[in-house]
């Protein structure tokens, strides 16, 4: 099996269960697809946890923000951009050096072999296939940009992750969406039929579930996973911050 994370955004709590979640099955291999720092109280412990027990990593656009300078964000996004980066600068000369190095040389996609799984090989982004450090790909869009997602559709052979809008879920190319409720939590790959996979968010769930969600990989089909956090004491946290917007804090316990 191979377990699939992503926007864990410095949320180490989430993460920590995660991981646990994930050793406790017959997991191969864990990858990641961005946004690793950003939003939440503990980048650079993120970012340990990620360098020792992570595969592959992709650049998502809160590391690149990180890295370089925040591009279009909202006014809070941008100031957890600036404070993650002093957090980063804070901590001691190995620490600091390992983090820059990481995430100044996360890969923006990569394809992986997933034959053993049945499915080839498989394509990872952490925004789109068009744009993959950026762009969004909503539920929605299937209604109100159609072409749009359809066009992703042409940027892969079979099988495509993606992360970015905290939203787990299935694409297909008629544009459909299922979200995992709709699938019983498990998406079955059928002939060659194509499927853009939303994994969702460890850190900062979307999908009004604040238990962090991650995908598993499984023969001929991925399983959604959602797993228990204690996402009140990660607030408490954010709200004691006073460079990270309470609105940050007050999302996790909501999954909003």
């Amino acid at each position: 099996m191979l377990a699939i994370i992503s926007d864990i955004h410095s949320n180490v709590e989430a993460l920590r269960a995660v991981l646990d979640d994930i050793a406790s099955r017959d997991v191969e291999t864990i990858l990641c697809l961005g946004d690793v720092v950003g939003y939440g109280p503990d980048p650079v412990a993120c970012v340990a946890l990620i360098r020792r027990r992570v595969a592959t990593t992709l650049m998502g656009n809160h590391d690149a923000a990180v890295v370089f300078e925040p591009s279009k964000f909202n006014m809070a996004a941008e100031s957890s951009s600036f404070w993650t980066r002093a957090q980063i600068e804070a901590a001691d000369r190995d620490a600091r050096r390992a983090c820059w190095d990481f995430l100044g040389m996360l890969p923006v996609n990569m394809t992986y072999d997933a034959s053993s799984l049945g499915l080839g090989e498989i394509s990872l982004v952490h925004g789109s296939p068009r744009r993959p450090v950026n762009e969004y790909v909503f539920p929605d869009d299937v209604y109100t940009a159609p072409n749009k997602v359809q066009g992703q559709f042409e940027r892969f052979d079979r099988a495509c992750f993606c992360g970015h809008t905290h939203v787990p879920g299935v694409f297909t190319p008629a544009p459909d969406f299922y979200a995992p409720d709709e699938l019983n939590g498990i998406w079955e790959f059928d002939g060659e039929d194509k499927a853009l996979i939303n994994v969702g968010s460890v850190g900062q769930p979307r999908d009004r579930d604040p238990r962090a969600a991650y995908v598993l990989l499984e023969p001929k089909l991925a399983r959604f996973i959602r797993v228990e956090y204690d996402a009140p004491a990660v607030a408490e946290k954010v709200y004691e911050i006073a460079e990270l917007d309470d609105y940050l804090g007050t999302r996790l316990r909501e999954g909003r």
